[in-house]
């Protein structure tokens, strides 16, 4: 995203109404009574804090979300529950899939708060606005156990160390069936630098679950540090990481490339480039899955390359929109004694079509500070 998810609001002014069940200018809303009905089985009567917007998104408004409430929460620790109403079809049924609901999906926030506290603080609608603005700008939508960096603090001119968020299925809110296709809630959740950053080295979802006994529901903490600063957690992540790529046969990579060189005819070099950090952990897990006869995948979301290894009887490497290499077992063990996670160049013995390139992996801190360097 160009833009930080917490940057002043700049939409609309937002209007407090006391009544959800009929929004200010609203028309029917079968979808908005949907989310009310579960809303109510999970807090009995209790009215929310709600917002809304002066000009609707449909008619022309500038703020994709025409409502935000929030609830004040005692247990098990003071905080705000924030829930948007605008990403699903709230007044009729317009998309063409008729399982989901608009997005399939509205979110949520848990905002940990004083136990006095009586209004939740501005910036919450800026940020959630700004989410949903980059659903409707891109068409792209978020998933549980997605994670990303929000360019900045999630709350501005604030110190906190949050800076990236996760997604989770909201934990007191399962799915709901409207009259116009299913509704997730889809809860936001505050990640320090640190903490996305283990999340794309093994998996966002289940970082959540490891982080969440330190995180009950979820709840964000604006004055909260890294919960990774345990010495035993850096080796519980790589390990959980390492024995997911094993099972699974998936490593993710934080550079990845490969470009093709002409070298003299008829033999074309293919050289990968790879950060220093999936390259140790390649060079750990691709022995134990080619001689089990299992490929690994390697992939760089950010850049979207995938790179596959294949265990066969003969050395083979074909590049498209994937790169996919065959290694025999005498490659292979040839391979493992020569390629390094330090910087550099590396040939393939018994295979001069494939040649490596490692670069430094540089880990940063909230900051954007290089707070260790591998390779």
């Amino acid at each position: 995203m160009a833009w930080g998810l917490g940057e002043d609001y700049k939409g609309s002014a937002l209007v407090v109404t006391d009544n959800i069940e009929t929004p200010a200018a609203a028309p029917e809303s079968p979808g908005w009574e949907a989310i009310n009905v579960a809303l109510e089985q999970l807090y009995h009567g209790q009215e929310p804090i709600h917002w809304g917007t002066f000009i609707s998104f449909r008619l022309g408004g500038p703020d994709p979300l025409d409502g935000i409430s929030a609830w004040k929460r005692l247990e098990p620790l003071p905080h705000w529950h924030f829930v948007t109403f605008g990403l699903s079809e709230l007044y009729a049924k317009e998309s063409e899939v008729a399982e989901t609901s608009g997005y399939g999906f509205e979110l949520t926030f848990r905002l940990a708060c004083k136990p006095d506290d009586a209004v939740p603080p501005n910036w919450v609608f800026s940020f959630l606005q700004n989410l949903a603005r980059y659903v409707f700008g891109t068409g792209n939508i978020f998933m549980d156990g997605h994670s990303l960096n929000a360019n900045g603090p999630i709350a501005l001119e604030t110190d906190t160390q949050l800076c990236s968020i996760g997604f989770v299925e909201d934990p007191e809110l399962p799915a709901i069936d409207t009259p116009h296709g299913r509704v997730e809630f889809l809860q936001v959740v505050g990640l320090t630098i640190e903490e996305e950053q283990a999340a794309k080295r093994w998996n966002a979802r289940k970082l959540l679950e490891w982080l969440r006994p330190h995180m009950p529901l979820w709840i964000s903490n604006l004055d909260r540090g890294p919960l990774l600063d345990q010495p035993s957690v850096p080796l519980e992540v790589a390990q959980g990481a390492g024995r997911d790529a094993l099972s699974s046969g998936w490593l993710s990579a934080d550079m990845l490339g490969w470009v093709r060189h002409e070298a003299l005819p008829p033999l074309t070099v293919i050289e990968i480039t790879l950060g220093a950090k999936p390259a140790r952990d390649l060079l750990r897990i691709l022995p134990m899955r080619l001689r089990l006869g299992l490929e690994l995948r390697v992939v760089c979301q950010s850049r979207g390359k995938l790179l596959v290894i294949a265990p066969a009887d003969a050395d083979q490497v074909t590049d498209g929109d994937e790169l996919r290499i065959e290694l025999s077992s005498a490659t292979l063990d040839a391979l493992l004694r020569t390629l390094a996670p330090r910087a550099g160049s590396y040939a393939t013995p018994g295979f001069p079509a494939l040649s490596w390139r490692i670069e430094q992996s540089l880990i940063r801190d909230a900051s954007g500070e290089v707070v260790e360097t591998i390779g």
